[in-house]
Parts: C-alpha cells; structure tokens; sequence
C-alpha cells in the first residue's frame, strides 16, 4: 500500500523560489490518489511504476500545488486545489485533505491580500478553493478583494455537462463568481491581443488536456518560469507521447507539449507542475538520446 501523504506544518509549504524581483511561494491542497492508468493513458504500467509507484488499488500519489507569486504591486494565485466540497464518496476515493488556507497562513499569505487568482482550467482539482462554503451555505469567494481569470469555453463546455468529463466540473467553484462579476472571462483573441493579467504574469493556451486550457507565465528581470498546469502534470509526463487518458485530445497535447519544450530547453525556464508532489518546480533539458529529463529546482523550504 502507496498510501496519501498527511501534510504537517512542516511540510505545508513545498518550497520558496525568485524569479527576478518576484517571490514564489509553492503552497499546497496537500495530496490525492488517482488511477495510475488514468494518468498515463496508453503507457504499459510496467514502464510508468518505475516512476509512480501504485497503491493496491492502482492509485498514485499526486500534489495539488499552488503558486503565490508576490510581485511588489500584486499578490497572484495560481490554481486553488480541490477544497473543501468534496461528496463523501469522492474524498474516500481521492483522501484528499484540503489544506490551502493552511499552507497559505503557512507562507504568510492572507486571503485579503491576494489580489489576482488565475485557474489554468476549471477541473475541480484546479479551482475548489476558488470558493468557500458557509455553514449555512452560503457560496463566498475564498479570496474576497481578488479578480478571478479563467477562460470562456472553460465555462460553457463545463455548462455542457458532458458524461465524458461532467464530473470535473464544478458549478459553485466559479458560477457565483462570474454572477458577481468577480471573475473575467478570457477569450482565445482577448489572450492573442494582450496575454498580461499583471506586468510580468500572462497567460497562453496550450490545448489538448481541455481544449482551452492554459499555461501561466512568470517573468522577471530576464528569468521565467511558467506554470504549465495539466499540459505536463507531474515531472514524469514531460515525455511528449506520455499523456493522459483524462486529455480530450491526445494528439494535439503531444503537439502542445513539444511547442512548449521547444522553447522551455533553450530557454531555461523553471517548470512549475501542478501534480508533482515531490518535484513542484524542474529545469528541463535532453538527454544523450534526446529525450527530455527534468532536474529538480532548488528551493528554500
């Protein structure tokens, strides 16, 4: 039995980075469990339980990390884990534990101060924290003085309530705030005309998992970094032709995953993943075979 790892105080925040004048905190949700078949898709288990090793059920241990970058101007949260909402049913299935708002008290981080919360896509595992739940039920953004940034068809295909993928999405993670006008609906020409959300932070669209999910770039003082989301979930899907059964569309994620690669190698970028428990931030580089290999980033805990 590969059992959830329980967060404790100790490890609550995963690690503390800069990228040019910017602070990172890498904060966490903490873990869930998840099919590893479903997360390698068409990948024999004997090759990828060399690197994901499986509960008895066949699960692996993934990480729901978030980025807090403090810029000086702005406090921007990228992703916001699972949450709290869970039905019984899918906590005893995921274990997951619900840890943000510890992990940020953990790095010093108020959920007044935030002021941009960006979700790459509307999985719940991405946005559950987007908003919290009263005891009497009443729906409230978790951080109250933010504007939220999701993209557009995100909403409307969540709207569809597909069988394929209706279960990962979530009405009360952002319905009551696009009613508030709280969160902005991004569009595939709003992004092409001007990607910023603040200076230094924009976002680009990487299809393939969803069909507009996107990536959340972070740039300073001539380093960058770029929170790639479920593109490349954890570091063991750096492997273009590694992808997910979740993904809608697997050979345009191959597509997306060498475009990004293409550019992340040469260009030295620290790849933030949003499932990598273990390894949240990496460097990516090629192998003598030429296949892509992610080195750990150091970071201060």
């Amino acid at each position: 039995m590969h059992p959830a790892a329980r967060p404790t105080d100790a490890n609550l925040l995963r690690g503390n980075l800069t990228i040019g004048d910017f602070a990172l905190s890498i904060c966490s949700d903490g873990t869930y469990l998840l099919d590893g078949g479903a997360m390698f898709g068409v990948v024999p288990k004997t090759l990828w339980q060399k690197r994901a090793p499986a509960d008895d059920e066949n699960r692996i241990l993934l990480g729901l990390n978030t980025v807090v970058v403090r810029t000086g101007t702005a406090t921007v949260v990228i992703e916001t884990g699972i949450g709290d909402r869970q039905p019984e049913k899918m906590q005893q299935i995921h274990q997951n534990q619900a840890r943000l708002p510890a992990s940020l008290a953990a790095a010093g981080v108020s959920q007044h101060e935030v002021t941009h919360v960006i979700n790459t896509h509307l999985h719940f595992d991405h946005c559950g924290w987007n908003t919290t739940s009263d005891p009497n039920g009443t729906i409230r953004p978790t951080f109250p003085n933010a504007q939220y940034f999701a993209h557009r068809g995100e909403v409307e295909h969540g709207h569809l309530q597909l069988d394929r993928d209706k279960v990962s999405y979530l009405s009360p993670n952002y319905d009551p705030l696009i009613a508030t006008g709280q969160m902005t609906l991004l569009d595939d020409e709003m992004i092409r005309r001007d990607p910023a959300i603040v200076p230094g932070i924009g976002v680009e669209l990487f299809p393939g998992h969803t069909a507009q999910m996107m990536g959340v770039h972070i740039e300073s003082q001539g380093e960058h970094a770029c929170y790639i989301g479920d593109l490349m979930p954890t570091s063991h899907h750096i492997e273009p032709t590694w992808v997910m059964g979740y993904d809608l569309d697997p050979l345009l994620c191959i597509a997306q995953r060498k475009r990004f690669l293409a550019r992340a190698i040469p260009e030295s970028w620290v790849v933030l993943f949003t499932h990598d428990h273990h390894v949240p931030a990496a460097t990516l580089s090629l192998n003598d075979k030429g296949k892509p290999v992610a080195t750990p980033y150091e970071i201060i805990i």
